[in-house]
């Protein structure tokens, strides 16, 4: 449905688990810093964790399994949530659970020092400190508070996340204009990008994007970029 103008082609580039990484340096978790760094399979790591293999032990359902849950963390996720997600009983996902934060020290910290500073400050902040006022985590309903304390956990990690997209954008911008390429931004999605390039242009903006989009800010970890080429929207992925 999408397609490129003819002499067009577009440029998708993704953001590779950015929420992960966001969270690794909020947390300064020891154990994600270190896998992120020494470019290992997150979830992989995540599950020999969990389930307390070694990582040649680790199966595919196991890993699936830590997926959920890593990606699950990020949003405050809760025993409920998870183990309808897993068709797993609720006990079993609460202890994947506990077992994930008994594991990573950093992160189970960081969250509980959040819905902290939420319960005093009314707010909490992304890192480059915009706020995302909280007044559930206040609230007398036992429901509303719980939805306050998974907003604290995962507001400045997520926000983070579209701050960094916001100044990639306005740098991939600036560089196409100071350099004065033809081609255009046309479509920002969640951590992904999309350019339509012309194809004479197309090898140095897939090299600006990727740049651009990896040192949009410094972080414990290296921002990582996938970027794929295409005629339709389609052929990107």
């Amino acid at each position: 449905m999408f397609k490129a103008e003819e002499g067009k082609v577009f440029i998708d580039a993704d953001y590779s688990q950015i929420e992960l990484r966001i969270l690794a340096d909020m947390s300064q978790d020891k154990i994600m810093i270190n896998a992120f760094n020494e470019k290992q399979d997150i979830h992989k790591i995540c599950a020999s964790q969990v389930f307390g293999v070694p990582l040649e032990e680790v199966t595919k359902e196991m890993r699936s399994h830590a997926k959920a849950v890593n990606f699950g963390i990020v949003y405050g996720i809760s025993d409920f949530g998870l183990s309808e997600q897993l068709g797993i009983k609720k006990k079993e996902a609460k202890q994947y659970i506990d077992t994930y934060l008994g594991q990573y020290h950093g992160i189970r910290e960081f969250m509980e020092h959040e819905i902290e500073k939420a319960k005093q400050n009314g707010y909490v902040e992304t890192m480059f400190h915009r706020r995302r006022y909280i007044p559930e985590i206040a609230s007398n309903n036992y429901m509303v508070r719980k939805f306050g304390d998974r907003v604290a956990m995962n507001a400045p990690v997520q926000g983070t996340a579209a701050d960094i997209m916001k100044i990639a954008m306005l740098h991939v911008y600036q560089e196409l204009k100071e350099k004065n390429l033809k081609s255009k931004i046309v479509l920002q999605i969640h951590d992904e990008l999309i350019i339509e390039a012309l194809e004479e242009e197309k090898k140095v903006v897939s090299e600006i994007l990727k740049r651009q989009m990896e040192n949009a800010t410094e972080l414990s970890v290296h921002l990582d970029v996938d970027l794929q080429i295409g005629k339709t929207w389609f052929d990107t992925k």
